[in-house]
């Protein structure tokens, strides 16, 4: 009786925790979907200079991918966590725990290659003579820093939001035994037999 009242005390400050994690993987959801869009609508045509789309850098193309992939995460671990606040194994925590670690990696890794794309972007690299191009190209531009700086800020959500999965996995379980005190030899303890001597 009173270990299943200790697990329902326990999985009741989860539950606490699961409605402010649902809330914020909603907003995550927001988030990625908005930078994909954003970067999705991010070209423009000048006569004189020609065209320039999201699709014409790498570093782009993965910033939309990666937003996608974690706007469909997002909404299925919301539902997930909807479904079951107070799952009775560890199993779900622990993937929720991992797969929002590799997420925060993910976009915080799409955010900064496509941040670095911008620095050249806006102050050119006069030692390979690559010029500017945002003062041609500014609607891009500011286009793709707005996605740019979205990711970056779901990357920090989903650093909190692993913050909150790890405290799922490891308080709502009871703390390791201690293990059991050293071995005796001869009577006192941590010290080799005699016959280990000579």
């Amino acid at each position: 009786m009173e270990e299943s009242n200790r697990s329902s005390a326990k999985c009741g400050g989860v539950e606490m925790v699961g409605g402010s994690e649902m809330l914020l993987r909603l907003v995550l959801m927001g988030l990625c979907l908005s930078a994909m869009v954003i970067t999705l609508k991010s070209s423009q045509s000048k006569s004189d200079y020609g065209s320039v789309s999201y699709s014409d850098f790498g570093a782009f193309r993965y910033l939309v991918q990666v937003n996608g992939i974690c706007a469909g995460y997002s909404l299925i671990s919301a539902i997930v966590i909807v479904a079951m606040p107070c799952p009775s194994s560890i199993r779900p925590a622990l993937i929720f725990f991992v797969l929002d670690q590799i997420f925060t990696y993910a976009v915080l890794a799409a955010g900064a290659v496509s941040t670095a794309i911008l620095y050249v972007a806006y102050k050119g690299d006069k030692s390979v003579t690559w010029s500017e191009a945002c003062s041609t190209f500014d609607s891009f531009c500011r286009r793709t820093t707005t996605s740019a700086a979205l990711s970056l800020a779901a990357a920090a959500l989903y650093g909190f939001l692993s913050i909150l999965s790890s405290y799922k996995v490891f308080s709502r379980f009871d703390p390791p035994v201690p293990s059991a005190p050293p071995l005796a030899y001869n009577g006192k303890t941590n010290e080799a037999p005699d016959a280990l001597h000579g």
